[in-house]
């Protein structure tokens, strides 16, 4: 049925060769979008997936100045540890922060993020992705950064609606969640308030 192919890790494929993420992230986009995902399917001659977005009544935002002088974003010029498995996501973020005045270091995956903190990096946040591969998920990554750097400020970000995503956060941590996509107002807004926030 299409509810069971929208849940997250369902796959028909062997393992290892994918993650069945891909439509849950699509349906999830469609949801918070105010949408709606439909699916056809007929044995022989393939599937159809459809996504269905309602179309946009105002007139289209102004493009973003790249400056962002005027824009009235929330700015910031601590450093950030980026860490996203996906090469062309982590470059868009990566431009993004560096847009707001923040500095930003990559690592591709929480191995290379660890390293870059043991090399003794000033960090202000962890920005990181939840699901990468490598055994070390983003909460296992923000688990160990909060024990060995409990300065470090924590925001990780996910394909899944957050409550879903909620379920496999460790207890007892500081860890901010946000929903992607996301837009540049809200990346900045939640990345400076949890800058300013005390420990």
């Amino acid at each position: 049925s299409s509810d069971l192919v929208v849940e997250p890790f369902f796959t028909t494929k062997a393992p290892g060769h994918g993650t069945g993420l891909g439509l849950s992230m699509a349906f999830g986009f469609a949801k918070q979008s105010g949408g709606h995902l439909k699916i056809y399917s007929e044995p022989g001659h393939g599937t159809t997936v459809s996504l269905y977005l309602p179309r946009a009544e105002a007139a289209a935002a102004p493009a973003v100045d790249r400056g962002l002088g005027g824009s009235g974003l929330s700015r910031g010029s601590e450093t950030i540890l980026l860490v996203d498995d996906n090469d062309a996501v982590r470059k868009t973020a990566a431009r993004q922060l560096l847009d707001l005045g923040y500095r930003v270091i990559e690592a591709k995956n929480a191995a290379a993020a660890l390293a870059v903190l043991a090399q003794g990096a000033r960090v202000d946040m962890l920005f990181s992705d939840v699901i990468m591969p490598g055994g070390m998920n983003g909460f296992d990554l923000a688990a160990d950064v909060s024990a060995r750097y409990p300065d470090i400020k924590l925001l990780l970000v996910t394909g899944f609606a957050e409550g879903a995503a909620r379920d496999g956060m460790p207890k007892g941590l500081d860890i901010e969640l946000m929903s992607k996509p996301y837009r540049l107002r809200e990346l900045a807004d939640r990345v400076r308030t949890i800058l300013d926030r005390r420990q």
